[in-house]
């Protein structure tokens, strides 16, 4: 028996059972506890394609089986999020007919499922992503109940308790994942600065981010992420 061929496939499913754990305490209303089980099944996420390579087992039923697995870890798990920050929303910002207004949070789900679908099938992204992957969309919106539990600023709460805004949120979160937006690598194909300047500027820039901002910077840095992709390929690429 090949065991070598197993292992992808079952740190797959690690990713999958920390989503599950974290589908659980979202429902408890525990985000911090949501957000670190997301956090390692993203970190699983990232090894089982590294073990497939390292032990050339690459297949098709690993690449549906990681989409499978990212749909609850960074599809349902941000949605449920963002369905529970519509039911905890101020009265004072409720969209009209809000007792069906809640759901609108799973569009963020809708629009993972099909970012993962057409992933599996899009020849473009080997090496680099167009449009946000979902595990970026899932820590951005996981991450927004935990800046609105720690920040003492009253904006920050008008802003994440408003249902219009969170409505914008969670349809540009469904935009962005399938914008046909390139983004920037962060692999680091050459050890040199002249070619990894973009990414060791992105890098260093996130750590100033989350030292000073904490779990704010978390969506400071997506949206760095996607604003330096913009200015990359409108003005920096030759």
């Amino acid at each position: 028996m090949n065991i070598k061929k197993h292992v992808p496939n079952a740190i797959t499913l690690i990713n999958l059972f920390c989503g599950c754990i974290a589908v659980v305490f979202v429902s408890k209303l525990d985000y911090e506890m949501a957000f670190y089980f997301v956090c390692l099944g993203i970190f699983f996420d990232f090894f089982d394609g590294f073990f497939a390579r390292l032990f050339k087992v690459s297949s098709p039923l690993g690449l549906q089986l990681d989409s499978l697995a990212d749909m609850v870890t960074s599809g349902v798990v941000p949605g449920y999020v963002m369905y529970s920050l519509f039911v905890s929303s101020s009265s004072a910002h409720n969209i009209i007919g809000s007792e069906f207004t809640p759901f609108l949070g799973f569009i963020v789900t809708l629009g993972s499922c099909y970012r993962l679908a057409n992933f599996n099938i899009d020849t473009r992204q080997t090496d680099s992503f167009i449009g946000l992957p979902t595990p970026a969309n899932a820590l951005f919106i996981l991450s927004l109940p935990l800046v609105l539990k720690y920040s003492d600023s009253l904006m920050i709460l008008e802003i994440l308790t408003n249902q219009w805004i969170l409505l914008v949120i969670a349809l540009f979160s469904a935009y962005i994942l399938n914008a046909e937006i390139p983004l920037f690598s962060l692999k680091f194909k050459k050890f040199n600065l002249k070619d990894n300047g973009l990414q060791v500027g992105f890098l260093s820039l996130s750590v100033l981010l989350l030292i000073f901002f904490q779990y704010l910077g978390i969506p400071l840095v997506i949206i760095t992420y996607i604003i330096l992709s913009v200015i990359n390929n409108k003005f920096l690429k030759k």
